[in-house]
């Protein structure tokens, strides 16, 4: 016997060996018993009779639809016939009720599996995942699908060890049924093969408080599920979220794509709020999460490749590439990020196929 042929029969042993102890299979078993018994006694009996019942596929129909349809289609005459009529009939609504409760709680126990985040999900391939919880996930969530034009709720997986319940109240709306969800610790690496880092596009890591942990925790626990995407997928793009700035350098050299410092950003927020001069009413409008407006990055078309930055400056301030967009930078390879930006850099600034524009661009008027 093969080593495969081996394997299944054990599979199928163990599995006999928990059919045995289980008691329904006892009962199914009896019941089946019962109803060979009925049958047997309507064929002996109604054969005598001018039923209509004249031998063996009578019999076996009359069972069938007796305990199928919960009717008789014949018209049993002697005492014994209609006593083994009657417990099929019994039987019937029996099993009925039993492969009802059954499939209700299959369904129900998918659908718990699937809020909880503890069922498999189908293979994805270029899809999103989004990293972490914290109070406020979901209005997260919308802006980034606000942000990203390009990002379907059924393309996003999300990866936590949050609250059941809020998981559940996210579940519940209409408008995130079809997003996908992994139970865990997002730094794990089998947690993350769940959700198919090998063939993900994009990932957003933010700082977790799904846990009540200390800044630093919760800082090493983004470092090292940004190590562990960027080993099991070193081609996704991975935007990170930190608390302390002395977590740069780390997660830096593990090929974070983005960084983003929350508390330097509502420090320096606060700090030019403070001026009086109106800055986070700009800031504001700069990056909010509507994709079509305030700061934006595009691809520069190929055409442009090998030109410089002043030629075109030059054809955006014309209106003929970016609609009524306003070129204020671009980005290109650095040393530290994939995505290094240059703000009105110089106008001999050769353009290659790594570059991107840095636009401003107005709200469509309504």
């Amino acid at each position: 016997m093969s080593k495969s042929n081996d394997k299944k029969f054990k599979h199928f042993r163990r599995r006999f060996r928990l059919a045995l102890k289980n008691p329904l299979t006892y009962l199914i078993l009896l019941m089946l018993a019962v109803i060979v018994l009925a049958t047997w006694i309507v064929n002996e009996t109604e054969t005598q009779t001018d039923s209509g019942i004249t031998g063996w596929f009578d019999s076996i129909w009359h069972t069938i639809v007796a305990i199928v349809a919960a009717y008789y289609d014949y018209y049993v005459k002697s005492v014994p016939g209609r006593l083994a009529s009657i417990v099929l009939l019994l039987l019937g609504m029996a099993l009925s009720s039993i492969v009802t409760a059954s499939a209700t709680s299959v369904i129900m126990n998918i659908q718990m599996k699937k809020n909880k985040g503890l069922k498999k999900i189908k293979k994805m391939k270029g899809h999103f995942l989004l990293c972490g919880w914290r109070p406020g996930f979901e209005k997260i969530l919308e802006s980034v699908l606000n942000s990203n034009a390009d990002i379907d709720v059924d393309s996003i997986v999300l990866v936590n060890n949050a609250p059941t319940e809020e998981m559940e109240k996210l579940k519940s709306d209409i408008k995130y049924a079809d997003i996908k969800y992994i139970n865990g610790d997002f730094s794990d690496t089998e947690i993350l093969k769940k959700a198919y880092i090998d063939t993900a596009e994009r990932a957003l890591v933010i700082a977790d408080s799904s846990k009540k942990c200390s800044e630093m925790e919760t800082d090493s626990q983004t470092v090292l599920a940004v190590l562990s995407i960027k080993n099991l997928n070193p081609k996704v793009y991975i935007a990170a979220e930190l608390l302390d700035e002395k977590f740069e350098e780390h997660i830096r050299l593990a090929h974070c794509d983005e960084v983003i410092l929350t508390q330097n950003y509502q420090h320096s927020l606060l700090a030019t709020a403070s001026s009086g001069m109106g800055y986070s009413n700009v800031i504001k409008n700069l990056i909010s999460d509507d994709s079509d407006s305030g700061v934006i990055v595009e691809d520069i078309p190929k055409k442009y490749e090998g030109k410089t930055y002043g030629a075109l400056f030059a054809e955006v301030e014309a209106g003929k590439i970016f609609g009524n967009s306003i070129l204020i930078g671009v980005v290109s390879s650095g040393k530290t990020s994939k995505y290094e930006p240059m703000l009105t850099p110089g106008d001999d600034l050769v353009l290659n196929s790594a570059t991107k524009a840095i636009l401003v661009k107005a709200k469509a008027a309504v």
